[in-house]
């Protein structure tokens, strides 16, 4: 006979798990302190070691400031540190410390989360280095509005909410899985009982390869504000997907305009990928596309037209 596990034992194997993510997940996280000398009031937050050379993933917010900064450990150990670059309408940043002996946290993949899954969150809130809590995913595919300071405001798509409680100076730390995998990067406090972190998967990998690299993304510009609309069920069936991007507003002078979209279009397709909401564009507009001739599919009244468009680079 089997014997059903107690809540005494449940809780047990919930609190080992935590444990063990814990004791994996700290020695990879620092307290970031920006300002004169690292020391100033410039601003504070969290940071992972993402490579074992002295690269770290935080917040772009969180070194807005900029200036010199300094990254302590839970081993009391402090480092310089050199913020190389910033990517705020993905709220990610790269700082590298001067050191080539880190703690590097294992990189995992937040397309592979689903609802209800156990995370832990572990930053330095409220100056309290090392802080540990956890929850679980409340939600997956949310949206967090971001904005560069220049006046383009941007969505980041695919957001991970999560109860684990979060407060100021966790942003930039570690959302971590039942694996002690780092599947987020900690972002915001949305209300109470809910936060907010930037996943960690193959888009904002590339972004964060393109910082180390040049210290910048360079993104594609269409020049246009859409947002998700249903298909009709015939073009739907035809399509085989429900959905794809409306053009709300055209950017005069832009490359949408000299393509000759217009209000009203419904994009279905980017070359032969297909889209359904602003995100799926985002996501494509990547640096390689930028001076490239792409045929979209648009369907505008009743008809699907192919039209050609050169998105220029975003400044």
């Amino acid at each position: 006979m089997i014997e059903t596990p107690t809540e005494q034992d449940a809780l047990d194997a919930y609190s080992t798990i935590v444990t063990s993510v814990a004791e994996k997940v700290l020695p990879s996280v620092a307290s970031l302190r920006i300002g004169r000398g690292g020391r100033g009031s410039g601003g504070a937050g969290s940071g992972v070691v993402i490579t074992p050379d002295g690269f770290l993933v935080t917040s772009a917010h969180v070194v807005a400031a900029g200036g010199t900064a300094s990254a302590t450990f839970i081993d009391g150990t402090e480092y310089q540190v050199d913020i190389v670059g910033a990517d705020p309408l993905s709220d990610l940043a790269i700082v590298r410390a001067r050191s080539a002996d880190l703690h590097p946290a294992r990189i995992g993949d937040a397309d592979r989360l689903r609802v209800g899954q156990l995370v832990v969150a572990i930053g330095n809130p409220m100056g309290f280095s090392g802080s540990v809590t956890s929850g679980v995913v409340s939600g997956l595919g949310r949206s967090l509005a971001t904005a560069d300071g220049n006046g383009h405001r941007r969505f980041v798509e695919d957001v991970i909410q999560t109860d684990a409680a979060l407060n100021p100076g966790n942003s930039g730390g570690a959302l971590s899985d039942s694996k002690a995998q780092l599947i987020g990067v900690n972002t915001a406090v949305a209300g109470m009982g809910l936060g907010l972190a930037v996943p960690i998967n193959s888009t904002t990998q590339a972004i964060l390869s393109a910082l180390m690299r040049s210290g910048r993304v360079r993104r594609a510009y269409l020049g246009i504000a859409g947002g998700t609309r249903p298909l009709p069920p015939s073009v739907a069936e035809r399509l085989g997907r429900r959905a794809g991007v409306e053009v709300h507003e055209v950017v005069a002078g832009s490359p949408a305009e000299n393509a000759k979209l217009r209000g009203g279009d419904v994009i279905v397709s980017v070359g032969d990928v297909g889209v359904s909401k602003a995100g799926d564009l985002q996501r494509l507009m990547v640096e390689a596309k930028i001076g490239s001739r792409i045929p979209l599919t648009v369907l505008r009244a009743d008809q699907l037209l192919s039209l050609d468009v050169v998105p220029i680079e975003l400044k």
